[in-house]
């Protein structure tokens, strides 16, 4: 199940708008390039906005999530035709055998069992042609990064066309060894209501990462930064 934030209708219409600089897709963008992959995997496609770069390109993508509210919205959106959109997770896809599976954000820690870690890896596996390449990027644990959701870092104060104004922040709740759990709301001055939607992220280091992806089949290419979030971001680039 999706959190709220991707779920509840009323909220989903924020993303996009309170998000609106996705410069950080590009470098997703460019690994495709790089891989010379032609049909793409993304998983967690949320609204959709990655898919929607790969196809404008030319490629031919699968996106999947598990938040039906976020895929409506993906779906309305220009160019969303030539995308195949499945409602689910890596774990409930049809046959597949793309060149590249993605998990951009922070798609890679909402799995915070190890069951449920390893149940996607080899989801994705079973997606991907011989040869065929996962890349996801995770959070340096090391970083906290944390430590700087507060109330006060966060706050912000929009106004979201045919929404009005909207206000904004998150609070950490809890920190339970590498599991982080937070709470974003969300203010409408429309009519003053508050909506929440709570969220737990596990920051896996490195050597626990790369010896998951081992462990379901995978081959660790690279490990990169992010480059426009130099040292907060591990990149895993691993081959089936």
């Amino acid at each position: 199940m999706a959190d709220d934030g991707f779920e509840v209708p009323r909220l989903v219409q924020l993303y996009d708008p309170l998000d609106p600089d996705r410069s950080d897709l590009e470098v997703y963008a460019a690994i495709v390039d790089e891989l010379g992959a032609r049909s793409v995997l993304d998983v967690g496609c949320g609204t959709g906005t990655f898919a929607l770069m790969l196809t404008a390109r030319g490629l031919e993508v699968v996106g999947v999530d598990p938040a039906r509210a976020s895929l409506d919205v993906a779906r309305r959106k220009h160019g969303a035709e030539s995308i195949r959109w499945l409602e689910g997770d890596a774990t409930t896809l049809p046959p597949l055998e793309v060149d590249l599976a993605t998990m951009t954000g922070n798609v890679a820690q909402v799995f915070v069992t190890d069951g449920e870690w390893a149940a996607t890896l080899a989801g994705v596996r079973g997606a991907l042609a011989d040869g065929g390449h996962l890349v996801f990027e995770t959070r340096i644990p090391a970083r906290e990064a944390w430590r700087e959701w507060t109330r006060d870092a966060t706050y912000e104060s929009s106004d979201v066309d045919g929404v009005g104004r909207v206000e904004t922040w998150v609070d950490v709740t809890e920190v339970v060894g590498d599991l982080v759990t937070f709470r974003a709301s969300y203010v409408f001055a429309s009519d003053g209501a508050v909506l929440t939607s709570d969220s737990t992220l596990r920051f896996r280091d490195r050597e626990t990462v790369e010896r998951s992806l081992a462990e379901a089949g995978f081959t660790v290419v690279d490990v990169r930064e992010a480059p426009d979030r130099p040292g907060r971001e591990m990149v895993f680039v691993a081959r089936r």
